[in-house]
């Protein structure tokens, strides 16, 4: 087995000790925004944003003025964008059913889907109008039929970017303000006194907007954790060459100064054309000051000997968005395991899938792959149990063996609910503190 690194990223405790700094951030801003509520986003807005008004949430009329900014044609792509998204958003929750079922005489056993009652979503947008974003997490949870949908999104180059509000707007959201970041996220989750807390938190952001949702799990629900974004390109000679490796890393690269990307290859020739072609492309493309410094400190080029090395490695890396071009396609998709979302051969590639082709883009990153898929629309849905016993004989063999079963682990008034039960339609005269026989 022979696995060759011809580039590391930066060393994990350095990596470690940047989280520290993030967790210790967000940690405290969290404690000040639910001590002071509004004053406190309206001061971390301004700092951070560069933003001030009265108050965040945009009025009908505002919104109706920021979408008249916006270009037929572009309104257009949005539309169409939104309605790749909800296609298969809603394909996704025609196959979830409601059932019930009668296990046996009488014993009728059930679940309902039932949408979380409010979401709060978090649209990117400070350095770029995340415009996409707003499909995957406002549309996707219209389609799930949550009956409050709220979103954030920060100010772009000082104030509402007309094509991201119109997205959010169209995807069917109820409440929009404009602030991004920890403040954002702290106020749908805690409340203020203008913002009424929301259930859940979904959508991807930076690493302060991930570690503010982990930090705010169990207060509230969140999708998964989504931060900085990471991409691997899996490829050998045969389908892909040095340009198009090269491409799609760099293409994720330029998210943040903090997107892992890391090329994987059993060909020791298109991992150093890769490189080179990296070098050169770093020198055009407009992104560079970004890509360039992700692909400095979290940039990998990671050389295998067999198919399945790559396969074990991709599975321990479990990238967010993982580009395939091999000779062997489906066997990385029947065999991996633990990643975002697959982008299988040369024709397809993560940007489509970010902005426009259907599937959501909000996926599991920093190994969740491992434990959770992407968000979807079963995401902004319950799944609840019931049961109904409809019978005095079903009501009376249940009990029997429920009164064994939890005098088996000692809980005597557990017995008890079953014993009663025995008693009343069953007739058996049953001693208080006995299992039934």
């Amino acid at each position: 087995m022979a696995i060759t690194y011809l580039k590391n990223s930066k060393p994990e405790d350095e990596k470690a000790a940047d989280d520290a700094k993030v967790r210790s951030i967000v940690e405290a801003t969290l404690r000040d925004i639910e001590d002071r509520g509004d004053a406190a986003v309206r001061e971390l807005s301004v700092k951070f944003d560069g933003y001030d008004r009265d108050g965040y949430r945009l009025s009908p009329a505002e919104i109706h003025t920021l979408m008249a900014k916006v270009s037929d044609r572009d309104m257009e792509d949005i539309r169409f964008a939104q309605e790749q998204v909800r296609n298969f958003a809603q394909a996704q929750r025609d196959s979830m059913l409601d059932i019930e079922i009668e296990t046996m005489p009488g014993v009728i056993l059930g679940h309902k889907n039932i949408p979380v009652q409010s979401v709060g979503c978090y649209v990117p947008g400070g350095k770029f109008p995340m415009v996409a974003s707003a499909h995957m997490s406002v549309a996707t949870a219209a389609v799930a039929g949550v009956p409050r949908i709220i979103a954030c999104t920060p100010p772009f180059k000082g104030e509402p970017n007309p094509a991201v509000i119109a997205a959010i707007h169209l995807g069917g959201a109820h409440e929009i303000y404009v602030m991004g970041g920890i403040q954002a996220v702290g106020a749908m989750a805690i409340g203020t006194e203008t913002i009424d807390p929301v259930h859940m938190l979904v959508g991807p952001g930076n690493a302060f907007v991930a570690e503010a949702k982990r930090q705010l799990f169990g207060r509230v629900g969140i999708d998964l954790f989504a931060g900085p974004t990471e991409t691997m390109v899996i490829a050998d000679e045969t389908a892909a060459d040095a340009e198009l490796c090269a491409t799609d890393l760099l293409g994720q690269a330029e998210h943040g100064y903090n997107s892992p990307a890391v090329l994987l290859t059993n060909s020791r020739k298109l991992a150093e054309g890769t490189l080179a072609e990296i070098d050169r492309l770093l020198k055009i493309i407009p992104t560079a000051d970004t890509a360039a410094k992700s692909w400095e400190d979290y940039g990998e080029v990671i050389v295998c000997d067999t198919y399945e090395e790559m396969l074990a490695v991709a599975d321990d890396i479990a990238s967010e968005h993982v580009q395939v071009m091999t000779d062997r396609d489906d066997w990385f998709l029947e065999n991996m395991t633990c990643y975002g979302a697959l982008f299988l051969g040369p024709r397809t590639n993560v940007a489509n899938g970010d902005k426009v082709i259907g599937t959501n883009h909000t996926l599991p990153t920093k190994k969740a792959g491992r434990y959770t898929g992407g968000l979807w629309v079963g995401k902004f849905l319950k799944t609840h149990s019931y049961q109904k016993i409809t019978s005095d004989e079903a009501a009376t063999k249940i009990g029997e063996y429920g009164s064994r079963l939890c005098m088996l682990e000692g809980f005597v008034g557990h017995a008890e609910q079953c014993n009663i039960r025995v008693r009343r339609y069953g007739g058996r005269n049953i001693p208080y503190g006995e299992a039934a026989e």
